[in-house]
């Protein structure tokens, strides 16, 4: 593969978690005007049938045994996505709560561990005690006064491992925009069923709120995961996964200039410790990405 087309994919995949990023902020504002379940289930469908029209043309031949496979993973998507959502919206800090979210990187290997007996890689054996240390300060930095919502967050990142898990053993043919079509329409249909049975829906919605659902769906959701999916097909799956843990830093970005949030001391050490936890974690990765740009 060409050093420009890498360039570009990497260019486009960073662009991504910069959507991703904003798509905190369009969903915490969302949120506060509409059910949070309801407001994530609405959105996964409409975000799923606008990827469906996008990609209608990869849909053709679909092997029954293969969506339903998608459809379990997103199944765990919408569990993974109720948790992050309560987080949202009980959380203070939205710069926190993504550094928490994206520990499910680190977890991944673990979980696979449990799941089906795969030895973690010495990588994550380091990165680990650097994670707890960094979730340590990030959860004890006010002493005794626990935020409840950096469990939900924490919950959504083994949500995440489980749901990356399930990717990695199903041997699924099919493309990837295709894949993410299925899990988000799965997600949304369990969100908006959890959203029936615990939400009470809202007789009417502003239009600013409107306007910040069209945002986090169209925007955060669509055109990220056609981006995604377009970059991903550019590049090697372990240099996708290496730019993708810059989610968090942005998402604590634009929270500080949207919300005006602030971190005190130990919670930016506690979030750069995450951070440095994700980096050890993907280090094999890392380190392909230096040998095949030295070699190229």
């Amino acid at each position: 593969m060409k050093q420009g087309t890498h360039l570009k994919a990497e260019l486009i995949l960073v662009f991504v978690t910069i959507l991703a990023g904003f798509g905190w902020i369009f969903s915490k504002e969302a949120i506060s005007g509409m059910p949070p379940q309801f407001f994530m289930g609405v959105r996964f469908l409409v975000a799923g049938f606008v990827l469906y029209l996008a990609g209608l043309k990869y849909f053709q031949g679909l092997n029954w045994q293969d969506v339903k496979r998608a459809g379990l993973v997103g199944l765990v998507m919408g569990i993974t996505m109720m948790f992050w959502v309560k987080g949202l919206d009980q959380g203070s800090n939205l710069g926190v709560g993504a550094f928490i979210a994206s520990l499910g990187v680190v977890l991944v290997p673990l979980i696979a561990r449990f799941m089906f007996g795969a030895r973690p890689p010495l990588s994550i054996w380091l990165a680990l005690p650097v994670a707890v240390l960094g979730l340590a300060f990030l959860a004890l930095d006010n002493g005794l006064d626990f935020e409840f919502a950096h469990v939900y967050f924490f919950c959504s990142a083994l949500g995440l491992a489980f749901q990356l898990n399930l990717l990695s053993r199903f041997s699924m043919r099919m493309h990837v925009l295709v894949l993410t079509t299925i899990q988000l329409l799965a997600a949304g249909c369990v969100l908006l069923l959890l959203s029936l049975l615990t939400e009470s829906l809202p007789h009417s919605i502003s239009l600013e709120v409107a306007g910040w659902f069209l945002a986090s769906t169209l925007i955060a959701s669509s055109l990220r995961f056609l981006l995604q999916a377009y970059g991903m097909s550019l590049t090697p799956v372990s240099h996708a996964a290496v730019i993708m843990n810059l989610e968090p830093v942005w998402t604590a970005i634009f929270a500080v200039f949207w919300f005006r949030e602030s971190m005190s001391g130990g919670q930016i050490f506690g979030c750069f410790l995450i951070f440095v936890a994700m980096l050890i974690s993907r280090w094999p990765q890392i380190r392909g990405i230096f040998k095949t740009r030295k070699y190229s």
